[in-house]
């Protein structure tokens, strides 16, 4: 049903309008009358009209101002001049001027007039819909810049931090107890280096070049074993709700990452109940025949996994839900937040292959939903934990390739005081000069991922196309393993994320020089 509201004074004309409109019986028009412009403006703010007919003659407005005083106070309703002034200067003037159509009352019929009507709303439709169009491409440009910077941020201080607590790591490991102050320093040093690192890996997460490890996931299992923490979390004052969908498809994520979607979730759920309420999560199979685009939410036709976290607090403006997922955007005082949280949570969502929006008012709560494509089979069981690794020495030789000075300094004496020996050339050029000429055996190729020149991944193709028992341990502040298509890896796990500490490099350098090569099966390597 069109709800059409028409402005007009002359009690006749407003009867003959009635009638031409309703002799098309298909027409589905409900038609309000005021005889005012100040009646019109009333009836207009209830917010309920699709579309005005609007005489320019009233007793309270005349002429063209008629018409600018009303498109004024509602510019996203359409209107159609209806009038008896047959100017086409006025007219051209009117529809120059936002207003649909101009009508004369004297040449009006009732295939006319419907039919200007409808066109007036679709094209009013057509308007709004490539509004939101272009906000939400604005939105998803800004988005995708301010990624892009805190990626780029990220990687940078990840450098740093790997520098700050490596040293730290190794210096605590070297000092006694002798001297309390300078130990205690170094924890200090340590925790804060470690803090920092967890940052970094919030904006990592945002930006969507997080490192994801994807398991098949009951959601129901997921949300039932975070019970206990959620509880202590959110303290005694919020019941906590669990809603869950007994036939609920599986989903393919990382369970870490799935775990802190809900942790974050539920703080920011907690904080916008300082006295107390509910907090419900709750699951559910959802079918998509047709794409569904709006504000955030943009999924194709399948089957999706529906995840709602829901709470009864304080609730939001339209204003501050265009910028809930921005980092470091927060509308909690100061030393309360970060300002990562929601903004972790869109990250790990859209790099997941899932979508989010949020549905909240002031006064009326919040409620999350992420939407996550099914995935056909069973959930996948823990992974059995691996047995230590005995010792991280080794006599092997090392070809390590970085750009960041600091960086490479430091490998070098981490990997040189756990027994290898390290070329450590200063740009690919002359990591290459070495691969090509050196007559030493070389064991492993430790490489950054992104460096002036040539990719880690180039230089890894090149590298083992010449020696072909190199094994290839990329390091990246980065974590997006998407960045080696084709380069030839070692088995298992072959990317290290920066900040690393002496120990996790020691590790993965050993787990990877221990396994058999692929290419060398019954081979020397």
């Amino acid at each position: 049903m069109m709800h059409v509201l028409l402005i007009e004074d002359n009690e006749d004309d407003a009867c003959l309008i009635r009638e031409l409109l309703r002799e098309k019986e298909d027409a589905g028009i409900q038609l309000e009358w005021a005889d005012r412009l100040s009646g019109g403006l009333t009836q207009l703010a209830q917010g309920r009209h699709d579309l005005v007919l609007l005489d320019l003659s009233l007793p309270d407005s005349h002429g063209l101002a008629t018409f600018e005083t009303l498109h004024s106070r509602a510019q996203d309703v359409p209107i159609v001049v209806l009038t008896g002034l047959d100017d086409e200067g006025l007219a051209s003037q009117a529809v120059r001027g936002g207003a649909q159509d101009y009508l004369v009352k004297g040449r009006l019929d009732s295939h006319l007039l419907t039919r200007a009507v409808r066109y007036a709303v679709e094209r009013k439709q057509a308007e709004r819909a490539l509004r939101d169009s272009e906000a939400r491409l604005r939105q998803s440009q800004k988005m995708e810049g301010i990624g892009q910077l805190a990626g780029g941020i990220a990687h940078d201080f990840n450098n740093l931090l790997t520098v700050i607590n490596s040293y730290s790591d190794m210096l605590l490991g070297d000092i006694g107890f002798s001297d309390p102050f300078v130990r205690n320093g170094l924890d200090q040093i340590k925790e804060a280096g470690h803090r920092a690192a967890s940052l970094t890996r919030q904006l990592l997460a945002f930006s969507r070049r997080q490192l994801l490890e994807p398991k098949v996931l009951d959601l129901n299992e997921v949300a039932s074993n975070m019970t206990k923490l959620l509880r202590r979390l959110i303290g005694e004052d919020i019941a906590l709700i669990l809603c869950p969908d007994p036939t609920l498809g599986r989903v393919k994520v990382d369970p870490g990452q799935m775990e802190q979607i809900i942790m974050n979730l539920a703080v920011n759920a907690r904080d916008a109940m300082p006295g107390g309420g509910e907090l419900t999560i709750e699951t559910r199979n959802v079918e998509l025949s047709g794409a569904v685009t709006s504000n955030d939410l943009s999924l194709e036709p399948g089957s999706y996994v529906m995840l709602a976290v829901s709470d009864t607090g304080c609730g939001m403006d339209g204003e501050t839900q265009a910028r809930i997922f921005e980092p470091f955007f927060t509308t909690k005082g100061p030393g309360r937040g970060t300002g990562l949280g929601l903004a972790t949570v869109h990250g790990i969502v859209k790099q997941s292959g899932g979508s989010i929006v949020v549905l909240s008012e002031p006064g009326k709560g919040t409620t999350f939903k992420i939407y996550l494509p099914r995935f056909e089979g069973a959930a996948e069981q823990p992974a059995p934990l691996s047995a230590p690794t005995a010792s991280l020495r080794g006599a092997e030789t090392i070809l390590l390739v970085e750009d960041e000075e600091m960086v490479r300094a430091l490998a070098q004496a981490i990997l040189e005081r756990q027994g290898y020996a390290v070329l450590a050339p200063k740009n690919v050029s002359d990591a290459l000069r070495i691969v090509e000429e050196d007559p030493r055996p070389l064991h492993l190729l430790l490489t950054d991922t992104i460096m002036p020149g040539m990719s880690g991944p180039e230089l890894a193709q090149r590298a083992c196309s010449i020696r072909r028992g190199l094994r290839v341990l990329y390091m990246s502040g980065y974590t997006d393993k998407a960045f080696a298509p084709g380069a030839v890896q070692a088995p298992g796990p072959a990317f290290l994320q920066k900040p690393f500490t002496p120990d996790t490099l020691g590790r993965k350098v050993r787990e990877i020089l221990a396994a058999p090569h692929p290419n060398l099966a019954g081979r020397a390597a």
